[in-house]
C-alpha cells in the first residue's frame, strides 16, 4: 500500500481543511486545532505517560533523546493503543500532508513533560538547514496533554519563519532569549498543534509546580531517514493490532 492509497483509507483528504487553515499553515507555519482529543483519552494518555516513566525509569527517552529537566519517552507507538490516535488522526493528516505532500512516514512518536522550574529551550528548527519556501521535508504535531499556558513552559513560536531562508543557528545570538516576533502556544488540553518544523520553536521555562505534558508525532518525507526506525522497533503485537493503513504510515 503506497502512503497516498493509507491516507485515503484513513480519511485524510484534502477537503478536511479549509481554506483558511491551508493558509494558516502556509503563510504562519502553524495551525492549532482544538479539540481533537476528549478529556477521556487526555487522561488516558497521561496515565499510561505516568506509568512509562515509572516502569522505564533511567532508560526513559533512550531511544530518542534524554533532556534535562524533563521527562522523556520514544517509542510511544509501541507503547499503548491509546497513542495509534496520533498517527491516525484524519485531520491531523490532512495538514501533514498539506506540508509534505502526499509521500510521507512517521518519524518518531515521543513524549515531554516539562517539569517545574525547567524545560527551557533555546529557539531551533527541526532540520539541520535553511530551506527554501515549499521544498519542506519535516512536519510536527504537539498533542496537548496538559493546558498549554504562558506560566507552564508551553510552546514558542516565530511565525512565517517556515518561509525566512534562514536558520536560528545562523540568525540568532542567543536563541534562548525572547524574540520580538514569538508567540507563546497557549491551548487547552485536547489541542493539537501542527506545525511546520521548519518553523522556529522551543519549549519556555515551566514556572508553575506541576509538570507540562504533550506529545510530538514527528513526520519526514518517505525519502528521509526516520528518527526511529519504525521496522527496526516494532513489536509484533503492534503490527497485529494495527490496520495495514496504519503501518503505512509507520512504514512497517
Amino acid at each position: 500500500m503506497t502512503s497516498e492509497e493509507a491516507l485515503a483509507q484513513l480519511g485524510a483528504t484534502a477537503q478536511l481543511l479549509t481554506g483558511e487553515e491551508r493558509m494558516t499553515l502556509d503563510d504562519q507555519g502553524y495551525l492549532p486545532l482544538p479539540g481533537i482529543l476528549s478529556e477521556t483519552q487526555v487522561q488516558t494518555m497521561r496515565a499510561r505517560f505516568d506509568e512509562l516513566v515509572q516502569e522505564e525509569g533511567e532508560k526513559a527517552g533512550t531511544e530518542v533523546h534524554q533532556e534535562a529537566g524533563t521527562n522523556r519517552l520514544s517509542d510511544l507507538a509501541n507503547k499503548g493503543a491509546c497513542f495509534e490516535v496520533c498517527f491516525t488522526h484524519p485531520k491531523v493528516l490532512a495538514c501533514i500532508r498539506h506540508v509534505l505532500g502526499d509521500s510521507f512516514r512517521l518519524s518518531s512518536l515521543n513524549g515531554r513533560a516539562a517539569l517545574p522550574g525547567a524545560g527551557l529551550q533555546g529557539m531551533h528548527a527541526d532540520w539541520g538547514e535553511a530551506v527554501e519556501p515549499g521544498d519542506y521535508y519535516v512536519c510536527n504535531s504537539i498533542w496537548l496533554l496538559s493546558d498549554f499556558t504562558e506560566a507552564n513552559g508551553a510552546t514558542r513560536v516565530i511565525p512565517g519563519s517556515n518561509r525566512s531562508r534562514q536558520h536560528p543557528k545562523e540568525a540568532l545570538e542567543d536563541a534562548t532569549a525572547p524574540h520580538p516576533d514569538q508567540v507563546v502556544l497557549t491551548a487547552k488540553a485536547g489541542t493539537v498543534v501542527i506545525f511546520n518544523s521548519h518553523t522556529w520553536h522551543g519549549g519556555t521555562l515551566n514556572q508553575t509546580d506541576a509538570p507540562r505534558y504533550g506529545l510530538h508525532s514527528y513526520y519526514t518525507r518517505r525519502d528521509q531517514k526516520q528518527q526511529t526506525d519504525q521496522k527496526a522497533y516494532i513489536r509484533p503485537e503492534t503490527r497485529a493490532r494495527l490496520s495495514e493503513a496504519a503501518c503505512t504510515i509507520l512504514d512497517v
